[in-house]
């Protein structure tokens, strides 16, 4: 990992968008880590950082628009699309009652080629749930960046269902850096790897 790498993964713990600590999950789980990139609404300047991060992956891969995942995801994608001049579609978590009653939001033609863009990923469940009406749209979805991979089994599970995920960092390898940086105890980094390997999906 770069020197550029380590910094924006600081820069992610010191504002708190990686925490130590007991945290209930979605899922029910009590976690020792938690990662809340919500927060980067608040630092424009680490914002505009992880959009960049992200486009070293996305520049990559063959696509015509980007797809966000809502709503944690729609901020960074929002500035990843204007930022890099790359149209962006989003889901809506519900069909709205009135207007034009449509799960896709954003304009699009059928057969586009479309990048899943989301936070993290940890059982691949959320994104299985937005890949489905853009399918049922007419686009179609081959890749899925995120800013960090849990490591517990959802990029697996997308794999097998043909989507690859492509990650900016790991979150083995982040513990890795944040204990050798002295930014947590060689303890809490051994309990955190203990926890990722009980709860693998």
């Amino acid at each position: 990992m770069g020197s550029k790498s380590e910094k924006l993964l600081l820069a992610l713990f010191k504002n708190k968008c990686i925490e130590l600590g007991s945290f209930k999950l979605k899922s029910g789980i009590i976690s020792p880590i938690y990662i809340d990139l919500r927060k980067l609404v608040s630092y424009p300047s680490l914002m505009r950082k992880c959009a960049a991060a992200y486009w070293t992956l996305i520049k990559k891969l063959s696509f015509d628009r980007l797809a966000a995942v809502p709503y944690a995801a729609l901020p960074i994608a929002s500035v990843i699309s204007v930022i890099y001049q790359q149209p962006l579609v989003y889901t809506r978590k519900e069909a709205q009652g009135y207007g034009v009653s449509k799960l896709v939001q954003g304009e699009y033609k059928k057969g586009e080629q479309v990048v899943v863009i989301d936070d993290i990923i940890t059982t691949g469940e959320s994104k299985l749930m937005v890949i489905k009406p853009l399918v049922a749209s007419g686009l179609k979805v081959k890749d899925v960046v995120i800013l960090i991979d849990r490591e517990q089994g959802g990029a697996e599970k997308l794999a097998a269902k043909g989507y690859q995920v492509h990650a900016v960092f790991y979150l083995t390898k982040v513990l890795e850096i944040l204990w050798k940086k002295g930014k947590i105890s060689f303890k809490k980094y051994q309990e955190v790897l203990e926890f990722l390997k009980k709860t693998r999906v």
